[in-house]
């Protein structure tokens, strides 16, 4: 069953003791320490300073500076992504989400910010709402050549192999569920 951000969160946190030495807290106080104001200098600061993983600094960085996605509801977070002039682009994200769906019970869906990202044992894709006429859909494909609408993700984001554009519920199709269903495959 997907587990919901909350409770991804609280296994991190359980997690970080016996994997670091250090409790979530003791961690924030040697960052609060660095004296670092923006999520991605702390990020860098505790993976370059000491040696951890993406996933551990990023809560700890949202902890210190209290901006955890996970402070608001998962729904809440995604009916924010769609409000306003991005309204319209919804019916792209549900059609995307039900039909990763069907992949399996261990989908997990965890609404960020900006972004839902979804992830198996480890992340997949994302889909972002990024203006007000197109959804990008992030994929983890390594080892695919870019081709057609399969674009490489460049700078769009870096926890992703692959982009694809899209403007319309109707292109989410069969293609574009065949790259997603190889993303997962491979994420287990």
């Amino acid at each position: 069953m997907a587990k919901s951000p909350q409770e991804m969160e609280a296994a991190m946190v359980a997690n970080l003791k016996s994997n670091t030495g250090k409790s979530v807290d003791q961690w924030v106080k040697i960052a609060r320490a660095s004296k670092l104001a923006k999520h991605g200098e702390v990020v860098a600061f505790l993976k370059a300073d000491h040696g951890l993983g993406h996933g551990y600094a990023n809560l700890i960085a949202h902890r210190l500076l209290k901006s955890a996605a996970t402070d608001a509801a998962p729904d809440d977070l995604i009916a924010a992504q769609y409000a306003g002039a991005k309204a319209g682009l919804r019916p792209i994200h549900d059609a995307i989400t039900k039909a990763v769906a069907k992949f399996g019970a261990d989908v997990e869906l965890a609404p960020k910010k900006a972004y839902v990202s979804m992830r198996r044992a480890k992340q997949f894709a994302i889909v972002q709402p990024s203006t007000a006429t197109r959804v990008d859909v992030g994929i983890n494909l390594k080892g695919v050549e870019p081709g057609g609408r399969l674009e490489a993700s460049g700078s769009f984001n870096a926890m992703v192999t692959h982009r694809v554009r899209i403007a319309a519920a109707k292109e989410v199709d069969k293609e574009l569920v065949g790259w997603l269903r190889q993303a997962y495959d491979a994420a287990g």
